[in-house]
């Protein structure tokens, strides 16, 4: 697992918060939504018929677990989740990840999918430390 590298892409849109068994987790910076991303730290895995048994039942265990974290995150915020998007998409980079992100029957682009609708609004450097806190402060409980 020393030689796993994400997608460079996702640097752009995401920071890193830490790893669980299988992935590499990371925020969207993307204040909209609570919003994680899960790559499994592995190489040269582009669909989810490239894991194997054994991986894959981690990688549910850990959108699962994702699921309940996106739903905190939404509560920190007093805009509690109703409903979670889980999806590996991956059109527009290949590398195998699965987005979990929180909706809300009022958020701007309900009942609309996410990816590529309208204008990311970055965290401020404070919320986006707060939100990496909270996620890590959880893992330790």
């Amino acid at each position: 697992m020393t030689s796993f590298k994400a997608d460079p892409a996702f640097d752009a849109g995401s920071v890193v918060v830490c790893d669980w068994p299988l992935c590499q987790v990371r925020l969207q910076d993307d204040a909209r939504f609570p919003w994680l991303i899960l790559i499994p730290r592995r190489e040269a895995l582009h669909e989810l018929e490239d894991l194997g048994e054994a991986d894959c039942a981690v990688l549910m265990a850990e959108v699962v677990r994702a699921g309940a974290v996106v739903r905190m995150l939404g509560e920190a915020v007093h805009r509690p989740v109703e409903k979670l998007n889980v999806a590996a998409l991956g059109n527009v980079t290949a590398q195998l990840h699965v987005h979990v992100v929180g909706r809300r029957h009022d958020d701007a682009l309900w009942p609309d999918p996410v990816w590529g609708r309208g204008k990311v609004l970055p965290y401020g450097a404070g919320a986006l430390q707060a939100a990496v806190s909270r996620i890590r402060l959880s893992q330790a409980g």
